[in-house]
């Protein structure tokens, strides 16, 4: 049985071109060795795009720098800019990557998004990026 077209269809057409800070970095003195550095923001809010209604929830940030690390009080920045954005949680997630990626050019990262229930729903919704040589090592394995 086909679905209806929601109304929601044109929504997020903005996602990807939305006005949000820049983050700025800094240079990683261990860029040759693998770590992880792990980033929690437990108090993240957003608005959802369809009533207006603020969204609360948790950001974990998990990846492995190249040369360069993400700068703490600029991500905060970033981070709180979408409290006045209408977004999707499946947005927001990929979003905030494609941002994170583009800033720091990491080996490897991952984002969390932990979105508190509301209306009996928990959403929990994660993306990963793999870097051109990670990649090329997993892929020969």
């Amino acid at each position: 049985m086909p679905t209806k077209k929601s109304s929601y269809e044109n929504l997020q057409a903005h996602v990807r071109t939305m006005k949000i800070p820049g983050i700025e970095v800094w240079e990683n003195q261990y860029a040759g060795r693998n770590y992880t550095i792990h980033l929690e923001i437990p108090e993240f809010t957003c608005i959802c795009p369809k009533t207006g209604l603020p969204d609360f929830g948790a950001i974990v940030i998990d990846y492995i720098p190249a040369k360069t690390c993400l700068e703490l009080k600029s991500l905060k920045m970033y981070i709180i800019a979408y409290r006045d954005k209408g977004i999707f949680h499946e947005h927001l997630v990929n979003r905030i990557l494609d941002d994170l990626v583009a800033a720091c050019q990491p080996k490897w990262m991952r984002v969390e998004g932990n979105i508190m229930p509301r209306g009996g729903i928990h959403t929990m919704v994660s993306a990963e990026y793999k870097g051109k040589k990670l990649l090329s090592k997993l892929e020969s394995r």
